[in-house]
């Protein structure tokens, strides 16, 4: 039976041809050389198996160019498939920084979790103590939802992507975004539930979350996240850009593909304001992994703080991912779970996962939207494929 993998794209489908090959990078400098055979050779087959799904990220799914950072207590390996660049057929640098998207929730979250444990902000008290007045219209009340509901989505405020398109922001990408004119657009319309009684993902919470957080402190979201994660973390290769297009540092270009029969669009240059605290972070493989493992270790919250993060709500999805307050979780397929996020923003898209015993991997493409239905989950099979066997090194 012959296969068919349908391409996701702003409109239409589009087949594109396959370029470049795969390449492994060497191991990074902190790797110790190990000479037991047994454990190369495990490490080795681990490689195989990741190079599998880089390829078909690379060929069947559509991307220009993939990459993968794994993290365990032996140190880190980035490989690589296919090119940064479609022109120049430059290849995927293993030092890449990346828009990371909804990989930035968790950043948010942590800094509004530090406010609670500061007693400044109360979890369970309504967003209208902090925003007053700012979620109203069609139903909207921020006088009845919470801000743990706006951190674990399951306020009811819909999303404001899904009433503002791909397409209409590809018309001026350039173009600077208020974020409480990107909010109201959400509030024209009535909530999808009552809060607290459903969940569903929405965007919009979390740029309240950033409101949230300017209000409480004074500063930005992220100044807060700079002042309270990057630089604690030595995270050299993470930004909050707010309206900067560019990506500073090494980048694989980001392409989109607009429709059928179009050729890939660049879109390395956006407004990532679009985003905000939603999305709009710009990171590297090497800081999300030092991150997640920072978080999942209980490095970046006290105790009670940590334990509220990791309280977990099924989200309806037959995948058995459970979502925590900025922070999800998914079963492994040998048992256990692992924490993590997964992340699109025009041009790219992003998964990464950790777990409690100090494993971390995260993966990213240089396509969104545009990639067949299969480019998710061949990426959360590498982060899967890449925490599994590295448990086993």
């Amino acid at each position: 039976m012959k296969v068919v993998k349908r391409r996701r794209v702003l409109s239409g489908g589009l087949t594109l041809a396959a370029v470049g090959g795969v390449a492994a990078a060497a191991p990074r400098s902190d790797d110790a050389p190990r000479q037991n055979t047994a454990a190369t050779a495990t490490a080795a087959d681990h490689n195989l198996r990741l190079r599998e799904i880089l390829h078909r990220l690379t060929t069947v799914d559509g991307a220009p160019g993939a990459l993968v950072e794994t993290r365990n207590r032996h140190g880190s390996t980035v490989l690589t498939s296919g090119v940064a660049n479609v022109k120049s057929h430059a290849p995927i640098r293993r030092d890449s920084r990346f828009r990371i998207g909804s990989m930035t929730k968790p950043f948010v979250a942590t800094v509004v979790l530090q406010l609670v444990g500061e007693r400044r902000v109360a979890l369970d008290a309504p967003v209208e103590r902090y925003l007053p007045g700012v979620i109203r219209g069609h139903g909207n009340d921020g006088r009845i939802i919470t801000v743990r509901q706006l951190l674990q989505h399951t306020s009811g405020i819909p999303d404001y992507l899904a009433h503002l398109t791909p397409r209409e922001i590809l018309k001026d990408p350039l173009a600077h975004h208020d974020t409480r004119d990107l909010v109201n657009i959400a509030l024209a319309h009535p909530p999808t539930f009552e809060p607290g009684t459903d969940w569903r993902y929405s965007n919009t919470d979390y740029l309240l979350a950033g409101l949230l957080i300017e209000r409480v402190t004074g500063h930005t979201y992220g100044e807060e996240i700079h002042r309270r994660v990057i630089t604690p973390l030595g995270l050299h290769e993470t930004y909050v850009p707010g309206d900067t297009p560019t990506i500073p540092g090494p980048h694989p270009r980001g392409y989109v593909r607009p429709g059928e029969n179009a050729p890939l669009r660049d879109i390395t240059a956006i407004n990532p304001s679009v985003a905000g605290a939603g999305g709009g972070m710009i990171s590297s493989g090497t800081d999300l992994n030092r991150f997640l493992d920072a978080l999942v270790r209980g490095k970046l919250l006290r105790p009670a703080q940590q334990r509220q993060m990791m309280t977990t709500r099924p989200t309806g999805n037959p995948d058995g991912r459970a979502y925590g307050l900025g922070l999800e979780s998914r079963p492994l397929p040998r048992g256990g779970l692992y924490w993590g996020h997964g992340g699109d923003m025009l041009g790219y898209s992003t998964v990464g996962g950790a777990t409690a015993d100090g494993r971390q991997a995260t993966v990213v493409v240089n396509l969104n939207p545009g990639g067949t239905d299969a480019q998710d989950a061949d990426m959360k099979a590498a982060v899967q494929t890449a925490l599994c066997e590295s448990r086993r090194r």
